[in-house]
């Protein structure tokens, strides 16, 4: 890894590291992984939602971020606007977010969420379609999402305001996240700093 990207902050409403990018962009990519057979096997011909989570791997093990994140990250999002199911165009969509996670914006709007937590209600949607359309399905995921989030990302969405509930249904269950997380227990009294730190290196060098 190159250490001095790595220790790199970008500044703006406030400041985010590149290690806490990188716990973004894996948090997004784990869930775009999830779903990116429901684009593949719609759309057997079109790599392009599969290179944009590459770039978001080669990110997120150490790569500076580059061109590479945004360009793969824009074809990802174009295959999604042309596949033919709400399905794929969730999974394509979710593979792009990953690709961009590197590129979180240090801005306090709330449309910045989506960028961190959009693939996750995508994802949900998707089984939730899957299943007929059962919202029990829906809300499991989002559950198995919220057990996902580490303490480093839930810090960096407590940075920003939280999302507001669309009339969309990937908006609602962005929304659902979005609250559950930021309603995560605090630490008790009697957790101390040094074991916090402790779990945030854990989880930047894993």
């Amino acid at each position: 890894m190159d250490m001095a990207q790595s220790s790199q902050t970008v500044s703006g409403d406030f400041d985010l590291t590149m290690d806490e990018l990188r716990v973004v962009a894996r948090y997004v990519v784990r869930h775009a992984e999830d779903v990116l057979s429901v684009f593949e096997q719609a759309v057997t011909d079109d790599s392009r939602p599969r290179a944009a989570i590459d770039a978001a791997w080669a990110f997120i093990n150490g790569a500076n971020r580059t061109k590479l994140q945004r360009v793969t990250s824009l074809d990802a999002h174009r295959a999604a606007r042309s596949a033919p199911s709400e399905a794929a165009r969730l999974a394509a969509r979710s593979a792009g977010d990953a690709a961009s996670a590197a590129y979180l914006h240090p801005i306090a709007q709330a449309g910045q969420v989506g960028h961190i937590l959009r693939a996750s209600a995508s994802a949900a949607r998707i089984g939730e379609i899957e299943a007929g359309g059962d919202p029990a399905i829906g809300d499991a995921l989002l559950e198995r999402s919220r057990q996902r989030a580490t303490p480093v990302l839930i810090d960096v969405l407590r940075r920003y305001p939280p999302a507001t509930s669309g009339s969309n249904r990937v908006a609602q269950l962005m929304s659902t996240l979005d609250h559950s997380l930021r309603q995560a227990a605090n630490p008790s009294p009697g957790h101390t700093a040094l074991s916090h730190a402790d779990a945030r290196r854990r989880e930047y060098t894993s």
